[in-house]
């Protein structure tokens, strides 16, 4: 890779490539963006870090959100009785990947003009590509939500209320937790806290077309940011990571090729700018609530992280399948 590693600024480093994006940073023309900064001697750094040896599991029960938003369709749990009661197999049925705790993987969403990250092919993209090298090393806990709330001007789940950089950078600063390069990055909003304590009623108002939720606010200002954290990746707990719904799906405006600039889609929605720009896997729906809590008991922030995504060639996107280690 490139050291020192460009800032947003400096981007891109190849003439003739997208504004703002990360294309040629990296030697692996595209595969693993961002992640190809988990080198050997970041994961050993990572290893270091656990003091109490409390895991936590970070992944959402797979039944949840219920319904699936953005009209999913919902999974068939089948259990088979092997016969003559020796045990059971099972099998799920009509399962989206992205209806639960997720990475968003290169081929989820492609740049309208410059289509799929580093200019690769959608198909020569996949989660099979970031489960065979693993997503392991240090992660840093931004609780925005409890940080919001203490400056009064708590986040409101169900609205697009925004997270700015300013906030971000302000949460890290109040835990006095210093960002390195090759990090992931987690955010709890406390959207998720919020869900599960929606009855039914309200719970399927969340399934509807209309439904909208906090999150981090589109735009340059943003993707600019989180690039210069030099992190490995960024998850959240709340349903896309940005706002919902973002200015592109609010304001129904085409993401026209020809008349809409670079940076006015990286505005409409943030997706545009990380996954195919900066190659920058998003994680949503991460259930953080338990290891927020543990952080703020112990005044740290910091953790030993591990992914396994599903080894399926060619995948859009996988559960997590991750855990936190302090």
């Amino acid at each position: 890779m490139i050291d020192p590693i460009p800032t947003y600024d400096q981007l891109p480093v190849k003439p003739g490539d997208p504004p703002g994006s990360s294309w040629g940073v990296w030697e692996d023309d595209g595969a693993l963006g961002c992640l190809n900064l988990l080198t050997p001697e970041r994961v050993q750094r990572a290893l270091s870090i656990p003091r109490a040896g409390r895991v936590f599991n970070v992944n959402l029960e797979l039944e949840l959100p219920s319904p699936p938003l953005f009209g999913r369709p919902a999974f068939e749990h089948v259990v088979n009785d092997l016969g003559s009661g020796l045990g059971h197999d099972d099998e799920l049925h009509h399962w989206n990947t992205q209806s639960s705790s997720q990475w968003d993987g290169f081929r989820h969403v492609g740049h309208p003009r410059y289509g799929f990250y580093g200019g690769r092919a959608d198909e020569k993209h996949g989660i099979h590509l970031w489960a065979e090298r693993g997503i392991v090393g240090r992660a840093v806990l931004a609780d925005v939500g409890r940080w919001r709330t203490s400056v009064g001007r708590p986040l409101r789940p169900d609205t697009t209320d925004a997270v700015e950089p300013e906030d971000l950078l302000a949460t890290l600063d109040a835990q006095g937790t210093g960002v390195e390069t090759g990090d992931i990055l987690l955010i709890r909003t406390g959207w998720l806290a919020w869900y599960r304590g929606l009855d039914e009623a309200g719970r399927q108002g969340q399934a509807g077309a209309s439904f909208a939720a906090c999150g981090l606010r589109a735009g340059t200002a943003m993707a600019a940011c989180l690039w210069d954290l030099h992190i490995a990746a960024v998850a959240a707990d709340n349903p896309a990571l940005e706002v919902w719904p973002p200015p592109l799906f609010r304001e129904r405006r085409p993401a026209d090729r020809e008349s809409v600039g670079p940076e006015d889609l990286i505005h409409r929605f943030l997706h545009f700018g990380l996954l195919p720009l900066l190659g920058m896997p998003i994680g949503e729906l991460f259930d953080l609530d338990a290891l927020a809590t543990e952080c703020q008991r112990e005044g740290r922030y910091d953790c030993l992280f591990t992914s396994a995504p599903l080894n399926v060639h060619a995948g859009v996107a996988s559960p997590p399948n991750a855990l936190a280690i302090t």
